[in-house]
């Protein structure tokens, strides 16, 4: 009833009602245009608390959404004569809330009298974006209340569009939001992104729109900030525009509430609808947005909780939730969540309809952040880019946009504390807790909240921190312990919180607080993160005076006593709880027992050196939490983060000492194998790419599997890998999770077993787009399982088989793969023992193909039957750009049949004939391919039989040549004749920028030829004349020629008998002619 009274009033007209049966499409068959009767993707998302201010607005547009139009309601007047006349009776009250819940059910309006359509009149109003007057006063009143202009074209931009995901990962349903930033480098998932305005649209023709959505992020990513500004765009116009109706709600709403009926849910999003004029010809169709499940105060029970589909029946707010999300409450309105990735994994996946993710900031999202933060201070702005930048945890960290603000806060505030860099406690913080200590600081000295008063006294600092953290720190740290991140008064009087003392200056800086629609108050951190270092502070103290274990709220536990013995509690909990949740408190814990934090907070929260001699107990005590586990946990992981807290880096940094000098295959215990994924994370050098070749076993490999899903580059060469290894690897590239872009496992022990695990993981993976596999044992069958991979598989770009024996039927396989797949550029086999038959099957597949641009097939025996297949495939293909042929037995016949094909092709840029049985006859066929040819720029023609007939034809050839930039005659047999002819053609040639002639015997005549071209060349950087015989007066010869020419930048003239008089004058002769050229001698 209120939302059809809210579209009469406001004129809003009426969509076309949606099909009652939701039909869930995956998100792979919606890109391909395939519906999926099986309904449900896979769910997998949590949510972490927001900032501060997104939530409270849109808190305000909730209470206060249509607060002007129940005053519009009562202004208007009664109906036009021709209205009245078509409408039909409103009925009783009792009859109007009943029609409108059936509305929201789905029935329709043929089940009410009070909802009679009248007949529509061809001047009623049709869109949703209709100009009457009374649309735009309650846009203009939804505007008032959450903002808009300026900022609509500003930092908005992010949220244009999200990240289209599947579902989510277990990294994502089980680990602490900062372990999901770390372990990821801040970066998404590779992923299709929508448009916020087609959020809520089919994605292609044939699917439907999502019923149930959910979108997620980690705490602090922008998702309460993302529903205010869909609102704001929607009262625009901009966005929604099918939607009549937008009912926005908060869970910390929800929370103030044991029971709810339907119709008082939608109720106490607008209590003031109670107007009994109503008509609508069709159901409006309406959006609820439920913001933040992860703060639902009772989980969310699919499995146990009764259907219910009476609106009118008060339920736990909990069941009330799960029967709306499963359709038996308003199943024609459209569900739309917001929550952090852990939590959303309440949801049963076949519930959802679509699932998007908010991506973090980049680098230059980074930087506009913190120049908003201080837009007139460009010292600061640079001094803090910088130490971010330098600190790449803190980089990643800075991703999350609240942390990114909070990170802002606390640089600022010491950039306008320090007194000089002599001054170690001012120096920029290394360490989480040290950052937090800043903010803490920051807090403390009112910084921009009491400006302009003088700075408050030590005394008065100290007493005001402890008080703020006796006052808060208990409520954060049970919090914790029950996963409960929002609080209402009635938990601030049970935790003895002085709800006075909140009011201050500096709580306001750790906790916000909200006025909820049910008139009472909910307070909150600012950040997660905020709540977790309060938490540690407090229990910091509390150890000192505690004789029960802290985290028995009953205090009924066995006596302990010391802060060791809280210490080890600590430890042991936050390693026992399976979501992470203690990670950070427990490196915040740590981090306070740093000389560099306790100098920070020494008076204001910290007794001056206090627990300071436990420093190296702690230390030993956390690497003792170190267990040979099968693998190595997050939580593991977590410990080493504690360490480098505790700035006791001994560990990792034997490690890395290890992994730099090729050591670490000594290294293999657990504290070892914890640290090596640690540093997987957080090494800089690690995050281009993970070195590991040489130092493997089985054993370690398998206990680093869950951190190799997200390293980018992986190398894991000359391992002794065999294939129940390959199984391992395989089930990480079959991960959700994974992340690995290439890999390398050269040079191990693969056989086709091995090869088919790979190729099994190929078939779902979507983020590998290199692997090497060069010098193993895979064989024809290893071939096949990967040729038939390939065919499915949509992201590999790259693939090296080079020495493993896969022969011609390996080579057909490949064919096969390369006639289907669309995105496979780079196939290497050289040395498999191809013959005729696999190269003939390679170029009917190059025919078809498009997308292959590099082919190695070097070190086989194609002959010239597979020259002459390959040159008719190149008459055709107009993709290849690099073909490697040598070492394959071709002789002149088939190089002439490839260089017939040069002359027409347009897309090769790079042709090997190294190592062939070429003579004069296909060197003359090269020629005319030169000259004719218009688009190679590199040959290889090393370790042939030119000799200079042949040389003086393709001298003849470069003269009119534009295009070709390296040439390889390297043991040509050219002779001094040859060198003079390509001297005359450098003469005259442009574009050549390498020439190779080295072992050519062209001697001193050849030298003074090629000298006189070098004094009017200006295109040729590279030249060597290696082994020539050029005899110290060949060189001299280069080396003065040199004088003309200030292009050539590299000359090799070693093993020409010059001798150290010689080489001394060439030298000096280099020097003064042609300084910047580097000369080999």
């Amino acid at each position: 009833m209120i939302i059809a009274t809210i579209q009469e009033q406001m004129a809003l007209p009426v969509c076309s009602q949606r099909p009652g049966q939701w039909a869930t499409q995956r998100l792979r068959k919606e890109e391909e245009g395939i519906p999926d009767p099986v309904p449900g993707g896979l769910l997998t998302c949590p949510r972490l608390l927001d900032g501060g201010h997104g939530r409270q607005q849109v808190q305000a547009l909730s209470s206060q959404l249509l607060d002007v139009i129940p005053d519009s309601m009562r202004k208007q007047e009664v109906r036009t004569g021709r209205e009245a006349g078509q409408g039909h009776g409103t009925g009783s009250p009792a009859e109007q809330v009943k029609a409108l819940m059936d509305l929201l059910a789905g029935k329709g309006s043929q089940g009410s009298p009070a909802l009679q359509a009248p007949e529509r009149t061809p001047d009623a109003p049709l869109g949703p974006c209709s100009n009457d007057s009374r649309i735009q006063r309650h846009r203009k009143a939804l505007l008032s209340k959450v903002g808009g202009g300026p900022e609509l074209g500003g930092p908005w931009h992010r949220l244009a569009s999200l990240l289209l995901v599947e579902g989510l990962t277990d990294l994502q349903l089980r680990e602490h939001d900062f372990t999901q930033v770390e372990a990821t480098r801040g970066g998404g998932r590779p992923a299709r992104t929508v448009a916020l305005d087609r959020l809520f649209l089919p994605l292609s023709r044939v699917s439907v729109p999502p019923r149930v959505s959910i979108t997620v992020g980690v705490a602090g990513m922008g998702k309460t900030t993302l529903v205010r500004h869909f609102v704001r765009l929607w009262a625009h116009g901009q966005v929604g525009k099918d939607f009549s109706l937008v009912l926005p709600l908060t869970f910390r709403d929800l929370n103030t509430h044991e029971k709810l009926c339907a119709d008082r849910l939608i109720c106490s999003v607008f209590p003031h609808v109670r107007e009994p004029s109503l008509a609508v010809a069709v159901p409006a169709r309406a959006l609820l947005i439920l913001d933040g499940l992860d703060e639902c105060r009772t989980p969310l029970d699919f499995s146990n909780t009764v259907a219910c589909t009476d609106p009118k029946k008060e339920i736990p707010v909990d069941h009330l939730i799960t029967n709306i999300i499963r359709g038996n409450l308003f199943p024609e309105v459209s569900i739309w969540i917001t929550s952090r990735p852990s939590a959303s994994g309440q949801i049963p996946g076949g519930l959802v309809d679509r699932m998007t993710e908010i991506r973090g900031f980049n680098e230059e999202e980074i930087k506009v952040c913190l120049e908003q933060m201080f837009p007139e201070d460009q010292a600061l702005l640079d001094w803090m880019l910088s130490q971010v930048q330098a600190d790449r945890a803190l980089y990643l960290m800075c991703t999350v946009p609240a942390f990114c603000r909070l990170t802002g806060a606390a640089l600022g505030h010491l950039w306008r504390s320090r007194m000089g860099p002599q001054n170690a406690e001012l120096w920029p913080p290394r360490t989480l807790c040290e950052l937090y200590s800043w903010y803490f600081r920051m807090a403390l000295s009112r910084e921009g909240q009491e400006r302009g008063k003088a700075s408050p006294r030590i005394e008065q600092v100290a007493h005001g921190g402890r008080k703020m953290v006796g006052t808060l720190g208990r409520l954060a740290f049970h919090g914790l312990l029950k996963k409960k991140y929002v609080f209402y008064e009635q938990d601030m009087k049970a935790f003895g919180v002085d709800l006075a003392l909140l009011q201050g200056a500096p709580c306001s800086c750790f906790l916000q607080r909200e006025e909820t629609l049910a008139s009472s108050v909910a307070y909150c951190f600012t950040h997660l993160s905020l709540q977790e270092f309060v938490a540690a502070a407090y229990y910091y103290g509390a150890s000192r005076r505690a004789i029960f274990d802290l985290f028995t709220e009953s205090s009924v536990s066995w006596p302990r006593l010391g802060f060791l013995t809280h210490f080890r509690s600590a430890a042991q909990r936050a390693m026992q709880a399976e979501d992470g949740r203690l990670d950070v408190f427990l490196r915040f814990l740590s981090g306070l027992l740093s000389p560099r934090v306790n100098a920070l907070l020494a008076g204001s929260l910290l007794a001056q050196g206090e627990h300071q001699a436990y420093r190296t107990q702690v230390a030993e005590l956390l690497q003792g939490c170190l267990r040979p586990d099968a693998a190595v946990c997050a939580q593991a992981i977590n410990i080493l983060h504690c360490l480098h807290e505790l700035q006791h880096t001994e560990l990792a940094r034997s490690v890395e000492e290890a992994m730099d000098s090729g050591a670490l295959a000594r290294l293999t215990g657990p504290a070892h194998r914890a640290a090596l994924a640690y540093l997987l994370q957080v090494s800089d050098t690690c995050a281009q790419e993970a070195n590991l070749s040489l130092s493997l076993s089985q054993g370690v490999l398998q206990s680093l599997l869950p951190q190799l899903l997200y390293c980018r580059k992986l190398r894991l060469d000359t391992n002794q890998f065999q294939d129940p290894v390959m199984e391992l690897l395989g089930s990480v590239l079959s991960g959700k999770d994974c992340r690995i872009q290439k890999i390398s496992l050269a040079e191990n022990q693969i056989s086709n077993k091995g090869a088919k695990a790979l190729a099994r993981s190929l078939l779902v993976n979507r983020s590998l787009t290199s692997l090497d596999l060069r010098s193993n044992s895979i064989g024809p069958q290893g071939a096949k399982a990967l040729a038939d991979a390939l065919k499915i598989n949509r992201t590999l770009t790259s693939l090296s088989l080079q020495g493993n024996t896969v022969r011609d039927d390996g080579a057909r396989s490949m064919a096969e793969a390369l006639a289907s797949t669309r995105t496979l550029s780079m196939l290497h086999l050289q040395k498999n023992s191809i013959g005729p038959m696999g190269a003939q099957r390679m170029a009917d597949a190059l025919k078809q193909n498009r997308s292959l641009k590099e082919l190695m097939l070097s070190s086989n025996s194609i002959g010239d039957g597979g020259a002459k297949a390959l040159a008719e495939a190149l008459k055709v293909n107009q993709g290849l750009e690099s073909l490697d042929l040598q070492s394959n037995s071709i002789s002149d016949t088939g190089v002439a049949a490839l260089m017939g094909a040069l002359c027409t092709n347009q897309t090769l840029l790079s042709l090997s004939l190294t190592a062939n049985l070429l003579h004069d006859q296909g060197a003359r066929a090269i020629a005319v391919a030169v000259r004719e040819n218009h688009t190679l720029t590199s040959l290889h023609l090393q370790w042939n039989f030119i000799q200079a007939g042949a040389a003086q034809a393709l001298g003849q050839a470069l003269q009119l040549n534009r295009s070709l930039t390296s040439l390889d005659l390297q043991v040509a047999s050219i002779g001094a004749p040859g060198a003079q002819v390509l001297g005359e053609a450098l003469a005259v040639n442009r574009t050549l920028e390498i020439l190779d002639l080295r072992g050519n015997a062209i001697g001193v005549a050849g030298a003074k030829a090629l000298a006189s071209a070098l004094k009017v060349n200006s295109s040729l950087r590279r030249l060597n004349l290696q082994e020539n015989s050029l005899g110290m007066d060949g060189a001299i010869c280069v080396a003065t020629a040199l004088s003309g020419n200030h292009r050539l930048q590299h000359i090799n003239l070693q093993g020409n008998h010059i001798g150290d008089s010689g080489a001394r004058m060439i030298s000096e002769a280099i020097k003064t002619n042609a300084p910047t050229c580097t000369v080999e001698m």
